[in-house]
């Protein structure tokens, strides 16, 4: 049997389920293929962070108010073995970006929450318990080739094949999709065995700091939430213990004795030892076939960036997928997936790696040498809290010698006639070209409204509080924003990432045809 499909998409994780529902809703049919015949219940990853919870709130998931995902109004702390503050990272404000800095949940939970909006798209089928056992492609399309899963139903199983436009593999780090297309990984060489644990204590139980860092070299640890009402611990595996014996029950309950949670208190929900790497896919693309999440990059869980990354990487592939099939841009777009993302993500494997090194030392002398280190750090700078930074996008398709492009754009609260809330809820999202205090409409010449056109911008004026600005900036966020960066105008993207900046109607024309000539704009529009 062989059926016919936009887009073909291998794992039906948090990566894959999100991209198919933002191709699926805007009428892409869709094809998402899960080796497994029903979701895997334990917990896996458990922080996201602000650009996630704004991802999120387009499908009408509010992280602020959602009973399944939970936020604590307090730092991240990094102390020693003395319990005194190495560092203090500040997860208790909201972001540039309008979002909390750092969010938990439950996987299992937000997976099946995805599933459920993917399952209401008329356009998405999803395949679950089909394993792909081949890709073959030519100019115009993926087949796909699968069977029911082997080790379900054994080796007669039934056998079917899809022909897709385009196949993206959001199949994992042990990737089919990654090996069948002969790519290869960079491996930093970075190995560290972990103990995590997962409880769900019964009754109240509370633990203060909420989040934080026990860099104590007898035993690195680290003590977070694990969403609404779960908890998680980290160990590290000392050179001398064996992974397999201290994952057992009664080993892990050894290790929380010191926290005061026992078997009598409290449910072990999982128990598993997990290899930290550090490794990346050296290309994400080859011909009409994509890999993202897991599948192009893995990272050590210390900046909370895994998952992230991989979402992130569903949403910089939809728009461009999107726009595709609508006939808008060749599929030459594609090539800046990659140059874009896997910067970005190199970026946080190497800050992961990095932390890593902090964290994971079992030296004493070392670690007392770190401690001075950064305890005098800390003092330097007056114990004020570390913040977030922006990450600029590799190569692509955004305007380089400007202000603010390549970086996620900054979101407020404005308020129109009828609606007040944060910019993307009420204005929308896409591409956009906003103008401050200034209406972008004349100051767009002939050449770049056509640009505009095939990419359906909206342009918009945001202006200040009094003004007569359909679009008000209530908390002076955008004033303040394009003042820092010396612009009147900015033209966004889908993926909420700043395409370019202008300060003059000349300028904003010459960047937004350099945008065109960069996003391999169809000359025909099709069917």
């Amino acid at each position: 049997m062989k059926t016919e499909t936009d887009v073909a998409i291998v794992g039906a994780g948090p990566v894959g389920t999100l991209l198919a529902i933002l191709l699926g809703q805007k009428g892409k049919r869709v094809t998402l293929i899960e080796k497994w015949p029903t979701s895997y219940d334990r917990p896996r990853a458990v922080t996201m962070d602000h650009e996630v919870a704004r991802i999120l709130a387009t499908l009408g998931i509010d992280s602020d108010n959602d009973p399944l995902i939970e936020y604590h109004d307090e730092l991240y702390y990094w102390k020693n073995a003395d319990l005194e503050d190495l560092q203090l990272v500040d997860w208790k404000s909201v972001s540039s970006s309008g979002w909390r800095v750092t969010y938990w949940f439950n996987q299992p939970e937000l997976e099946a929450r995805l599933l459920a909006i993917a399952a209401r798209l008329p356009c998405i089928d999803i395949l679950r318990g089909w394993q792909v056992m081949d890709l073959a492609q030519d100019n115009d399309s993926v087949t796909v080739s699968m069977q029911e899963t082997p080790e379900i139903v054994g080796a007669n199983g039934k056998r079917r094949s899809i022909s897709a436009k385009y196949c993206v593999g959001c199949d994992g780090a042990n990737s089919f999709t990654r090996e069948t297309l002969g790519i290869k990984n960079v491996d930093k060489g970075y190995f560290f065995d972990w103990l995590i644990l997962d409880m769900i204590p019964k009754g109240q139980y509370q633990v203060s700091p909420a989040q934080w860092q026990l860099c104590d070299p007898k035993r690195p640890t680290t003590i977070v939430p694990g969403g609404p009402g779960r908890r998680r611990w980290e160990f590290m595996v000392l050179p001398d213990e064996s992974s397999e014996e201290i994952a057992k029950p009664q080993s892990a309950w050894r290790l929380m004795e010191p926290w005061g949670l026992t078997p009598e208190n409290a449910e072990l929900e999982r128990s598993a030892v997990y290899r930290f790497q550090a490794r990346w896919a050296q290309n994400w693309r080859v011909g009409r076939c994509m890999i993202a999440g897991d599948a192009a990059h893995l990272m050590p869980p210390f900046a909370g960036a895994g998952m992230c990354t991989g979402m992130r990487d569903s949403v910089a592939l939809a728009w461009r997928l999107n726009a595709i099939l609508d006939g808008t841009l060749t599929d030459g777009a594609l090539d800046s997936y990659e140059t874009e993302r896997l910067h970005h993500a190199r970026h946080y494997i190497d800050f992961s790696q990095e932390l890593g090194s902090i964290i994971c030392i079992a030296d004493p002398k070392e670690a007392q040498e770190r401690d001075e280190r950064m305890k005098a750090d800390l003092a330097a700078r007056n114990f004020e809290p570390a913040s977030g930074h922006l990450v600029r996008l590799g190569p692509g398709i955004w305007c380089s010698d400007c202000a603010g492009a390549g970086e996620l754009s900054t979101q407020g609260i404005v308020e129109t006639g009828t609606q007040r809330g944060r910019f993307d809820q009420v204005v929308g999202t896409g591409w956009m070209v906003i103008g401050f205090d200034a209406d972008p409409v004349p100051h767009v010449n002939d050449a770049a409204r056509e640009v505009l056109r095939k990419l359906d911008a909206q342009l918009v004026t945001v202006g200040p509080m009094g003004s007569s600005a359909p679009i008000v900036d209530c908390e002076g966020t955008y004033q303040k924003w394009l003042q820092e960066i010396d612009a009147t105008f900015i033209v966004l993207r889908p993926d909420f990432y700043v395409a370019a900046t202008a300060h003059t109607e000349e300028t904003l024309n010459n960047r937004i045809q350099e945008l065109g000539d960069k996003l391999h704009l169809q000359t025909v529009q099709t069917d």
